[in-house]
């Protein structure tokens, strides 16, 4: 992302954050928010994924803190309004009036601040050959295997970059690849290279909001009223995994250190979610035992809605 863009871009009102937000502050409100607006999640609304990029921006300054401080400093004496120069610009058609700025007088002024406005006047036709320039950020893109973002790899970029992808990457995922961005083109360091991770989805496996390994178990109607053992697939194997009697639809049982590999050297745990098939089709016989069993369980699944019905029914009365 260009500098310039900063003018238009609140990112701490991107994340509801205020401007002295903790590191922790920041981490726990892009979790939420990326959680609820990843594209994943909200396939039928369009705008969630432009909602998402805006907040994975927004974190990739906030969490760094040289880019944090960089970015704090621009927008104070962007806010301000500093005066004085040949130069004139109104940012993005408004803002707080025309703002004339002139850069050689703002370095000396700033010191190393002034590359800030630097960069940004660069994107509208200013340079000031005194001092080299940055080169720019690039962005690129790379699809991984769901094994592989679970595992990690290395995946090589164009003009032969490696990058290293780190273990149990999730789609949406931005990677930085410092200094292998554009050059520059007076002497300076070249721009950083960030690449965008596309995580190809599995047949059989997912993976929660925290990075457990997901999976979902079909049971019959026994199984699921009597308990049973089912055997679980893993991504290295398999496991067997019991099902307790009474298990209701949509339970889910854990299973510790069985999922990808953890940031802490260990391993994340396999959640188990218990899928009761119902029959579609049942034999004459079937259907039989299944009335007789009807006949003695009498007990309602709906027993607490009754005092909800009642006071429908009331209600329709009067």
């Amino acid at each position: 992302m260009a500098q310039r863009d900063w003018f238009e871009k609140d990112y701490y009102k991107v994340l509801g954050l205020s401007k002295n937000a903790t590191k922790d502050e920041i981490k726990k409100a892009y979790r939420k928010l990326a959680q609820q607006y990843h594209p994943d999640a909200n396939k039928e609304d369009a705008s969630a994924e432009t909602k998402f990029k805006e907040i994975t921006e927004a974190h990739s300054i906030l969490s760094n803190d040289e880019k944090r401080k960089e970015y704090d400093e621009f927008r104070r004496y962007a806010d301000a309004g500093v005066g004085g120069g040949a130069y004139g610009f109104r940012p993005g058609g408004g803002g707080r009036g025309n703002v004339r700025v002139n850069i050689g007088d703002l370095q000396d002024i700033l010191g190393d601040q002034g590359g800030v406005f630097e960069d940004l006047l660069g994107g509208f036709g200013f340079r000031d050959s005194r001092r080299p320039r940055r080169g720019d950020d690039l962005e690129t893109e790379v699809r991984l295997s769901f094994e592989d973002s679970i595992n990690g790899t290395t995946v090589t970029l164009p003009q032969g970059t490696k990058a290293k992808v780190p273990p149990g990457v999730g789609d949406g995922a931005r990677i930085k690849v410092a200094g292998r961005g554009a050059a520059s083109d007076n002497g300076g360091p070249s721009g950083d290279l960030y690449v965008r991770v596309r995580v190809e989805p599995h047949p059989i496996f997912g993976r929660s909001a925290t990075g457990d390994l997901t999976v979902k178990v079909p049971v019959t109607i026994a199984e699921a009223a009597l308990g049973t053992k089912v055997e679980v697939p893993t991504l290295d194997g398999s496991v067997t995994v019991k099902v307790p009697g009474g298990s209701q639809h949509g339970k889910k049982l854990r299973v510790r250190g069985r999922g990808g590999p953890a940031a802490n050297g260990g391993r994340k745990d396999l959640l188990v979610t218990v899928e009761v098939h119902v029959p579609t089709k049942l034999s004459k016989k079937e259907k039989q035992q299944l009335e007789q069993f009807a006949e003695i369980h009498k007990d309602s699944p709906r027993a607490d809605l009754e005092k909800h019905l009642e006071k429908a029914r009331a209600n329709q009365a009067s």
